[in-house]
């Protein structure tokens, strides 16, 4: 009964806009939210932030565009995120990417990640032999990244992704899918000399999840997919041959609609006082908006003006110590407003390389009122790296 309950929240949370809009917050929701999990454990290191670190074979998540730069000729990397641990033990999130940068310029990358919400039994009587169904969500990425210059690169990924949260003893919703794209870009400086050191700045933009909204049955209302907007900045300091030390920072924001205003009368409580013909024209309009649309519309769309859509905007801060490219100890933290979903933690990690074996491992601190689903969580990710070297320009 427990999973169940959790199911259903789960499910609740893939964006019903008539629900959430009671909250007075107005945070935001989307259909296959599971897709804003970081899936790898070097970017749970960092706060949740990879649209700027230095290229790895988890990319593709966070900005694709930097599989130009990567230095090894390919790598397969696989990461498992348990999710909800404190409460089960059979979910979580499961992800496989592979890279090849086949030239000098040029690299594409294939991921798949799997959200599995674990096994569920129903059973009409104690004799019964029981139904067991397994609610799961997936993508599967194709990417291609290009050097357009010296440091500059592109990403182009297309995304395949379905989500199966039908129970068919609770809901007569069907298995959903849709797709979306990815459009990134990715700048690295070469080497600069310093009086004491030496640097390098980085940069990175991803517009994520571009694509229709997603339809869990015929009756029932479309939903947004997490469309997101990534943006940031960071800096290696070289301090020698063996050390180097990497802030970084990134911003990001949801372009999907806020939920309206349901409190018509202006009194601070939405209920029966307020006229439900408006609210529900307010809804319609929000549902109405296409996804292609909400991309520029939600930079603007938050009822309280201004000062709300600062709220929507999420923002990591994190550093990565190196040695000798052996070794690395990681820190962040990410912050949300508390009125769009208190997501507010630190998080620590660490990764190990021996040859072309990459370990990486990363652990998460709510500092949040509200409990992270992650809180606690050990997460575990093994990458190889292989093949021909490229060197930075």
């Amino acid at each position: 009964m427990r999973k169940i309950i959790i199911i259903g929240l789960i499910f609740l949370t893939s964006s019903n806009f008539k629900v959430q809009a009671q909250e007075q917050n107005r945070a935001i929701t989307t259909a296959v939210p599971f897709l804003l999990i970081a899936a790898d454990a070097r970017a749970a290191g960092l706060g949740d932030q990879g649209v700027s670190t230095t290229p790895d074979a988890f990319s593709q998540q966070w900005n694709p565009a930097k599989y130009a730069f990567v230095k090894k000729q390919q790598g397969v990397g696989v990461n498992y995120t348990p999710y909800l641990s404190s409460l089960v033990n059979d979910i979580g999130l499961g992800n496989l990417t592979y890279y090849n940068r086949f030239n000098e310029r040029s690299a594409v990358a294939a991921s798949f990640k799997y959200f599995s919400l674990g096994e569920i039994e129903f059973r009409e009587n104690a004799n019964d032999l029981g139904l067991i169904q397994k609610p799961n969500e997936l993508t599967i990425d194709v990417t291609y990244a290009l050097q357009l210059a010296p440091n500059f690169s592109m990403g182009v990924t297309g995304r395949y992704l379905r989500s199966d949260l039908k129970l068919d003893q609770v809901s007569e919703a069907e298995a959903a899918s849709s797709f979306g794209v990815d459009v990134s870009a990715y700048y690295q400086s070469e080497e600069i000399a310093y009086n004491s050191f030496n640097g390098r700045w980085r940069a990175g933009l991803n517009i994520s999840n571009i694509g229709p909204k997603i339809r869990y049955d015929d009756a029932g209302q479309e939903d947004f997919i997490p469309t997101t907007f990534r943006v940031g900045t960071g800096f290696d300091f070289l301090l020698d041959e063996y050390n180097r030390i990497t802030p970084t920072l990134e911003i990001s924001k949801l372009l999907v609609p806020t939920p309206p205003d349901l409190d018509i009368n202006g009194d601070g409580i939405i209920n029966g006082d307020d006229d439900s013909a408006e609210q529900d024209r307010r809804l319609l309009d929000v549902q109405n908006t296409s996804a292609f649309g909400a991309i520029f519309s939600s930079w603007g769309d938050a009822p309280d003006g201004f000062s709300e859509e600062l709220k929507e905007f999420t923002w990591a801060l994190g550093a990565e110590y190196v040695y000798k490219d052996v070794f690395s100890f990681r820190g962040g933290y990410f912050n949300e407003a508390i009125e769009k979903g208190a997501r507010k933690f630190v998080s620590l990690g660490a990764g190990f390389k021996y040859t072309i074996v990459n370990i990486d491992l990363s652990y998460l601190f709510s500092t949040s009122s509200v409990s992270s689903p992650l809180e606690g969580t050990l997460r575990f990710g093994l990458s190889f790296n292989f093949g021909d070297d490229y060197y930075d320009r």
